[in-house]
């Protein structure tokens, strides 16, 4: 499949199968779904890095489909890539892969759930929607060297009527492609994904003295602690901060006002 892209900013888009194409629009066409477009701070599609169709032979930017598989207990799906993998070697994500010629979206998620796990998922057993689509490079960062693939993730929510135990017992990673498995509980879910990357390594404070204020560096690291279980308490943001942050975040209005 094909690919028409033009990435900008964290906006709702149009996006949709057509003629074997998937597209993306700054208007919607028939058929089309409004999903997110996202891609990481450090992409080197951002920072103008070298454009994959640029280079002889090469297909430019494909589409591919990552499917979040959830058991009835919210539980959820992750693979360890294999270590011999040309991209993304020994990362942790959800199963996935590029789509093939006229392949519809979901009949590409189901196919790559069992190409890589084993698991089949029969109609009727699951509910699936469009969490949003994500601009990937690899390498992933310029600081590796100039980009050999480019990639427009499809991510789709597929819930599955059956419970942890049931699909893990008909788990068969495929060992070319898969490590390790892991079913991550909400929490872990959770904590995994408030961790925001390409944070900048240190931010600055101004330190009150005798003399007024002084202007310093902290790693970022340490807004980013937890109040630890044993010993004495970490410079760190209260959970009540956080708890409130969280709440300010989500507000509707404050997202209305931006």
């Amino acid at each position: 499949c094909g690919a028409a892209v033009t990435v900008a900013a964290v906006s709702p888009w149009p996006c949709g199968l057509e003629r074997g194409h998937f597209l993306i629009s700054d208007v919607p066409f028939p058929g089309s779904a409004v999903t997110v477009l996202k891609r990481p701070p450090f992409c080197p599609a951002k920072l103008g890095g070298a454009t994959l169709g640029d280079q002889r032979g090469h297909p430019g930017v494909v589409t591919a489909v990552a499917v979040l598989l959830e058991a009835t207990c919210g539980h959820v799906l992750l693979t360890r890539r294999a270590a011999t993998l040309r991209h993304f070697p020994n990362i942790w994500v959800p199963p996935g892969g590029h789509l093939e010629p006229g392949e519809e979206l979901v009949a590409a998620g189901l196919r790559e759930l069992a190409e890589e796990t084993g698991l089949r998922l029969e109609p009727g057993t699951f509910s699936w929607r469009l969490l949003g689509l994500w601009e990937s490079l690899f390498p992933p960062t310029l600081s590796w060297g100039p980009p050999r693939c480019h990639h427009i993730v499809t991510y789709l929510g597929l819930r599955s009527a059956e419970p942890r135990q049931h699909l893990q017992a008909r788990l068969c990673p495929s060992p070319c492609e898969v490590s390790a498995v892991a079913w991550l509980e909400p929490p872990v879910l959770e904590a995994i994904a408030a961790t925001e990357e390409g944070l900048p390594a240190t931010v600055g404070i101004m330190e009150t003295s005798p003399d007024g204020f002084r202007n310093s560096q902290i790693p970022t690291g340490i807004l980013l602690r937890r109040a630890p279980a044993h010993g004495p308490d970490l410079e760190r943001v209260s959970t009540g901060t956080k708890f409130a942050l969280r709440r300010w975040w989500g507000d509707p209005g404050r997202r209305g006002r931006e």
